[in-house]
């Protein structure tokens, strides 16, 4: 199984968040710097964190994004499911459907080694990938540096 560039993102941006001090709540821009992604996609992202209630945005002078609460403790499992939503990890449905989908097995193997996948990250928290030596390390990235190019 493998995630989209945005959920990988998203856990990213995420992690960064979670080793700041509200007060130093950095913008868009520079947690996109940081971890190395074009603003757009990061401005993207965020508003989607935002919607889930992961990430707080605040406007204005010293405004800037924080990792909320329920953020800082989300299962990981949860979250993937809610980045990467519902869905097959193949397209038996497609246009043109799968020949084999009125009797094939394949399609229920790989919902189980799914959600497998995200039952290991169900007990993981944005808090624990950030415990050491992770955390210096996300706090050594470095900040206030243009984004990738869009």
């Amino acid at each position: 199984m493998r995630m989209t560039k945005g959920t990988d993102v998203a856990l990213r941006i995420a992690m960064r968040l979670a080793v700041l001090e509200e007060e130093m709540a950095p913008t868009t821009r520079e947690v996109a710097a940081a971890v190395n992604v074009p603003y757009s996609h990061a401005a993207k992202i965020v508003t989607r964190l935002q919607h889930l209630g992961v990430v707080e945005t605040r406007r204005g002078r010293g405004g800037g994004l924080v990792l909320t609460s329920a953020g800082r403790t989300e299962s990981l499992g949860r979250l993937v499911r809610m980045l990467e939503g519902e869905g097959d990890v193949v397209g038996c449905e497609d246009d043109p459907p799968c020949p084999l989908r009125s009797a094939c097995r394949l399609r229920a193997a790989l919902r189980e080694a799914q959600e497998a996948f995200y039952a290991a990250l169900d007990p993981i928290t944005i808090e624990d990938l950030t415990t050491a030596p992770t955390g210096a390390l996300l706090l050594g990235l470095p900040t206030g540096l243009p984004a990738m190019a869009d």
